[in-house]
C-alpha cells in the first residue's frame, strides 16, 4: 500500500514513511494510493471477531510490509491490554433506534487512546529497527494531548511535544498532560485557541530545515494512521448491533478536527453497511455551515462547553475534498491557498451533493448540551460528556425521522466534571485514575503562539544525532 499527499508532492510514500512523517512535505495530508473494497463475505466473516481481530485484520490491509503478521499482532494486543472493557467499545441503548458508543474505556478515558496506544507502540517498534530517533509535536484541543502523553511517556527515542490552548481545556484534560513526570514530555500552554496551536504546527512542519535537522513527526489527525485505527471502532460497533443482511446505520460523530468523521466514511467506503455520518459541532460550527450552504469561512473560535471541539479550521476536510475533486492536487492547493489568504473558499454545489450522499450534520448551543445531559441521566441514568451530549442532540432529529442512529461517546464524563456537575446539580464519581492527578504537581510552560519558541525548544532537546 503505497500513499500520496492531497496536494501533489512527488512519489509515493510507504506505510513506514506516512506514519513517521504526520504531515507531508508539501503541507498536503497522505491518503492511500487505493482504498480496499472488502465484499460481502469478508465482512460477514468478521461479525465473529474479537476487537483485537478486527484491529488486526483492518489495519494490516494499509500498513504494507511495515509489520510482520505476529509484529502487528503483538501491537494491537499491548495496546488494548490496559482498557477496563472486554469488548473495548461497548454499545449502549439510549432509547428505541438510538445507541451510544462508549470509546472512554482506555487509559485517559477518551476515544484518542484507540489509536494512539496503537500508534506509540508502532513507533517504538520501527525506530528500534532502524535505530533512528524523533521528535513529534501535536496541538490538541485536550483529548489527544493526554492519550499522547500517556502512550509515548518514557519511550526511548521519542521525544513528544505537546501544544495546547491556555485556559481552554478542563482541568483533568490539562493535568493528565502536565502531571506526566517524563523526560521526554514537554507540554506547552500556548496563549491562543487551538487553531493557534494547529498552525504552530504546519508552520513547524513547513520549515523544511528543522524538519529534517530533527527528524519532526505528528500525531494529530493529520496523521493518516489516526484516521486508519479509529476506523475499528466502526466496525465492532456495526456487528454489535447484529444486524440481518442489508440493513444500515447512520454514526453521529461530534468532531472539530473532522478526523473521527473521517474515519467513519473510510470505514463506508471499505465497504461497512453505513447509512450516513452524521456531523455533530458545537458554535463553532464550520462544518455544519459547509455542508448546509457550501461556506467554508473560519471564524473567530468560541469558547463552549465542549472545549475539545472548539476549532475553526477542520484539517482532515481536506482529504475528503481530495476524493471529491477526483484526486486533483491542483484543485485541493487552489482551495487551501485560497482559505490561507482569505479565511475561506466556498465548495461548488455539485462537490455538496456528492458530500450530502454520505454525510449530514447538525449543531448544538451551550444550551442545548446541559439539557441533554439534564435529559438523558434523568431518563435513562446515563451520564454524557458534553462532547457526547452534543452527537446524542443532533442524533435525535435523525432518530425520530426513521433512522437507527450509532451516537459516539467520545470521552468520560469525569472529565468534564465540573461542566456535568452543574448541568446535573449533583457530584458525579470521579475514576481513581483521575482522583491521583489532583495530588501530582504540574510541568507546563505558557507561550505565545510562536513557533519559533517551540523550534527553540525541540533543536534544544536531548537527542544529539538523528
Amino acid at each position: 500500500m503505497l500513499y500520496h499527499s492531497t496536494r501533489g508532492l512527488d512519489g509515493s510514500r510507504s506505510f513506514s514513511e506516512v506514519l513517521h512523517s504526520g504531515l507531508a512535505e508539501d503541507g498536503g495530508l497522505f491518503v492511500p494510493e487505493t482504498v480496499p473494497t472488502l465484499n460481502r463475505e469478508t465482512i460477514d466473516k468478521w461479525k465473529h471477531y474479537s476487537y483485537e481481530e478486527l484491529a488486526v485484520e483492518i489495519i494490516s490491509l494499509f500498513s504494507g510490509d511495515c509489520f510482520s503478521r505476529s509484529e502487528l499482532t503483538d501491537i494491537v494486543y499491548q495496546s488494548y491490554s490496559g482498557f477496563q472493557h472486554e469488548i473495548k467499545s461497548p454499545l449502549t441503548k439510549l432509547e428505541e433506534n438510538h445507541f451510544l458508543l462508549e470509546l472512554f474505556h482506555g487509559p485517559t478515558l477518551a476515544f484518542k487512546d484507540f489509536a494512539m496506544q496503537v500508534i506509540a507502540k508502532m513507533f517504538a517498534r520501527t525506530l528500534q529497527k532502524k535505530n533512528l530517533k524523533i521528535n513529534i509535536v501535536t496541538a490538541t484541543s485536550g483529548d489527544t494531548g493526554s492519550a499522547a502523553v500517556e502512550a509515548f511517556k518514557n519511550v526511548s527515542n521519542v521525544n513528544l511535544y505537546v501544544l495546547y490552548p491556555h485556559e481552554r481545556i478542563s482541568q483533568i484534560q490539562r493535568m493528565q498532560m502536565t502531571t506526566a513526570n517524563a523526560t521526554n514530555i514537554k507540554v506547552f500552554a500556548v496563549q491562543g485557541t487551538f487553531d493557534d496551536c494547529q498552525s504552530i504546527v504546519k508552520r513547524l512542519f513547513a520549515d523544511k530545515e528543522l524538519v529534517s535537522d530533527v527528524n519532526l513527526s505528528g500525531v494529530n489527525s493529520i496523521n493518516w494512521a489516526r484516521i486508519l485505527i479509529q476506523t475499528v471502532y466502526y466496525f465492532s460497533a456495526f456487528y454489535q448491533m447484529k444486524f440481518v443482511s442489508g440493513e444500515k446505520v447512520s454514526f453521529c460523530v461530534p468532531t472539530g478536527n473532522f478526523g473521527d468523521a473521517y474515519a467513519g466514511y473510510l470505514a463506508k467506503k471499505m465497504g461497512l453497511p453505513i447509512n450516513k455520518i452524521i456531523v455533530a459541532t458545537n458554535e463553532n460550527d464550520i462544518l455544519d455551515r459547509v455542508f448546509k450552504t457550501g461556506s467554508y469561512k473560519s471564524d473567530q473560535v468560541s469558547q463552549t462547553l465542549s472545549p475539545s471541539m472548539d476549532i475553526q479550521v477542520a484539517s482532515n476536510f481536506e482529504r475528503l475534498l481530495f476524493d471529491l475533486l477526483n484526486k486533483d492536487p491542483k484543485k485541493v492547493c487552489e482551495l487551501m491557498n485560497e482559505l490561507a489568504k482569505k479565511g475561506g473558499f466556498n465548495v461548488d454545489k455539485k462537490i455538496i451533493k456528492q458530500i450530502l450522499k454520505d454525510f449530514d450534520s447538525g449543531a448544538v448551543t451551550d444550551k442545548d448540551t446541559v439539557t441533554t445531559i439534564d435529559q438523558f441521566y434523568h431518563s435513562r441514568e446515563v451520564i454524557l460528556c458534553p462532547h457526547s451530549a452534543i452527537g446524542v442532540r443532533v442524533a435525535q432529529d435523525f432518530v425520530n425521522a426513521g433512522e437507527t442512529v450509532i451516537s459516539l461517546g467520545t470521552a468520560h464524563p469525569a472529565k468534564f466534571k465540573d461542566t456535568v456537575e452543574s448541568a446535573l446539580n449533583i457530584s458525579i464519581p470521579i475514576p481513581l485514575p483521575l482522583k491521583d492527578l489532583i495530588k501530582k504537581n504540574e510541568n507546563v510552560k505558557v507561550i505565545s503562539p510562536d513557533e519559533g519558541l517551540v523550534a527553540e525548544e525541540i533543536r534544544n532537546s536531548k537527542f544529539t544525532s538523528y
